[in-house]
């Protein structure tokens, strides 16, 4: 029998990342919290960022490489379709690719514009059709200038462990309260990637994680990508390369501490960004795979494990799926 091999889930590709600031203008419509006084915010904590991930295959006709398109935006919620449509299409017509192949997130953080024009008799609502053109137009710069930067590379994909999610659904007093609940077990996982091109520099990172952006509170509404901000910036000075953060399914998962102000913020980003980075140390050599190499006889047996070069896979595919979901009245 073979010596025991372990590959890490990684894949092969093109791969290039690109950035920009869709920070909107001071005046706009901010108001996401039914607790909030005021409809605009009273300054910017830190600035708001689209990255967009550009990864490609080439075709079978083997002539030319065909790039789908992940974006991460700091922004919060669509609250209609029509407004969400505005956006991704003129995206998907000015980058000429099918649905399927671009995918625009949203953070969810609660402290960005409100994303929606149905209510222009608010204030700061006439400002809202502009940065929806506006960021149309960044998101199509961004993915534009990932695919002119993209070059031969490797992802290699992680987990980690954060606790700083906790369940937020707390019965207290007879009442259903949205807080930290210390009888309810969270989910800790962390996903991340870490891109790097073939000389093994680091492109991109990517961290997955599920923790609702509910740090910074809403008297005064800043704009601010919450926790995201703080995370990203530790992680990418750590690495010299950007980042992507992604929101996992966060419905019952917060932060214990919550609604506060913006050392608040930065101190649950740090906390969520050194368990990305403590993920990513422990990563094996991008392009291996672990095997076991030798056995060292030391009154037990030691097996001795030792990176080797691999291929990843490179097959590259997107799906869209319409899923139908049940809304309350």
């Amino acid at each position: 029998m073979g010596s025991p091999t372990w590959d890490p889930p990684a894949a092969a590709g093109r791969a290039g990342v690109a950035t920009a600031d869709i920070t909107p203008p001071a005046g706009i419509l901010a108001r996401n919290w039914g607790a909030a006084d005021r409809d605009t915010a009273a300054g910017v904590h830190r600035p708001l960022r689209a990255t967009a991930l550009a990864l490609g295959a080439t075709e079978e006709s083997g002539d030319r490489v065909s790039y789908r398109y992940l974006v991460t935006t700091d922004l919060g919620w669509w609250r209609n379709a029509a407004d969400e449509w505005r956006v991704r299409s003129r995206v998907l017509t000015a980058l000429g690719c099918d649905p399927a192949d671009l995918l625009i997130h949203l953070v969810h953080t609660h402290s960005g514009p409100t994303l929606s024009t149905a209510s222009p008799e608010l204030t700061g609502a006439d400002l809202l059709p502009p940065y929806l053109e506006l960021l149309a137009d960044r998101i199509t710069d961004a993915c534009r200038r990932a695919a002119g930067s993209a070059v031969e590379a490797t992802v290699t994909f992680g987990t980690a462990r954060c606790d700083v999610a906790v369940d937020r659904a707390l019965v207290a007093g007879g009442r259903e309260l949205v807080a930290f609940n210390p009888g309810a077990p969270a989910d800790d996982t962390m996903l991340l990637g870490r891109i790097t091109d073939r000389a093994g520099a680091p492109l991109a990172t990517m961290i997955n994680y599920a923790c609702h952006p509910t740090t910074l509170g809403w008297q005064p509404p800043l704009i601010s990508p919450d926790w995201i901000g703080a995370a990203r910036e530790l992680v990418e000075d750590e690495t010299g390369a950007p980042c992507l953060v992604l929101q996992g399914a966060s419905g019952e998962l917060s932060p214990r501490e919550q609604y506060g102000d913006t050392e608040l913020t930065d101190r649950v980003g740090r906390a969520i960004g050194h368990s990305a980075l403590s993920g990513l140390t422990a990563l094996p050599p991008p392009g291996s795979r672990l095997a076991l190499d030798e056995v060292i006889e030391s009154g037990t047996a030691l097996g001795i494990w030792r990176p080797h070069p691999a291929d990843p896979p490179r097959t590259l595919r997107s799906t869209r799926r319409v899923v139908p979901l049940d809304a309350r009245p």
